[in-house]
């Protein structure tokens, strides 16, 4: 997956709800050696009591999947990952994925996310390629 990764590739962050449904949203995201991480970035959003982080709070199971599309059908792809997700506030591991996400996004550059981390052990790994 780490050759792969491109400007080009939407992921989606997929958590269960206390009701039981689904919930999924957009995210940015770095990988690590055996985890991967998004962060709560300066982007509007309509509160921040974040749905995807009481549900990760109640349930630490979760999914993302990343894919890749273009009109040439030949090079659609697209990675599972699932694992366990944990809220990190603060310390030397929210400091590691920031930096990831730095390097990865050039808008965290000039304006790295201040919000609270999340890091997802890794537990699964599923994908498909066309090519």
């Amino acid at each position: 997956m780490r050759r792969r990764l491109s400007d080009s590739m939407v992921a989606r962050l997929a958590t269960i709800g206390l009701d039981g449904r689904p919930h999924i949203v957009p995210i940015t995201f770095a990988l690590g050696d055996d985890e991967l991480y998004f962060a709560v970035d300066h982007k509007p959003k309509r509160t921040v009591n974040l749905q995807r982080l009481r549900n990760i709070e109640a349930n630490p199971a979760v999914s993302v999947l990343a894919d890749y599309y273009e009109n040439d059908w030949s090079r659609l792809w697209w990675v599972r990952v699932d694992g366990q997700a944990r809220i990190v506030n603060a310390g030397e591991h929210r400091e590691k994925a920031i930096t990831l996400l730095s390097s990865r996004y050039e808008q965290y550059r000039s304006v790295p996310p201040a919000g609270p981390v999340v890091a997802i052990a890794v537990e699964r790994l599923s994908g498909w390629s066309a090519s």
